[in-house]
């Protein structure tokens, strides 16, 4: 599991709204994360988006765990990713996310993983969220209410 590193001053360790709307999380690419050639694996990118995505939640007041005692889970229903440059072991990047738009029960987010200092984009993605009921696994006709009023604040007017 990669977390913001509190070692380094060119990356700050706490996640962060960025004036544009963009939530900001801050990773390095550990070996583990890395295939045999020291370049991050494909997946690794993925989970740093989840990891992103659930602390931008937190930062807005939503705790997964809670959406769960609700009954609510957000599985993955689309993902694109478009890889631009390989991110190397022992790099810091920073996982900028944001949400794009709500449809419904479906949750559109964007992703940018840059280096610390903008200059650097190794890749864009797109993956929408659908809200379903964990225990009947069916599709939600809405999100529930603590969700829907949070998620407004994302794309609220700054």
């Amino acid at each position: 599991m990669s977390i913001p590193y509190e070692t380094s001053d060119d990356a700050p360790n706490l996640p962060q709204v960025s004036s544009e709307r963009w939530f900001e999380y801050t990773v390095r690419a550990q070996p583990h994360h890395t295939d045999y050639a020291g370049n991050i694996w494909h997946g690794s990118y993925l989970t740093w988006m989840e990891e992103a995505r659930i602390e931008c939640l937190r930062s807005i007041g939503i705790e997964f765990a809670d959406l769960v005692a609700l009954g609510c889970d957000l599985p993955v229903v689309e993902l694109a990713v478009r890889y631009h440059r390989p991110l190397r072991m022992g790099t810091a990047a920073v996982v900028k996310t944001r949400l794009l738009e709500m449809n419904g029960v479906r949750i559109n987010w964007n992703y940018e993983i840059k280096s610390p200092d903008g200059q650097e984009l190794y890749a864009k993605a797109q993956v929408t969220l659908v809200a379903v009921e964990r225990p009947k696994g069916k599709i939600m006709r809405q999100l529930p209410p603590l969700l829907k009023q949070a998620l407004a604040e994302l794309t609220a007017p700054i």
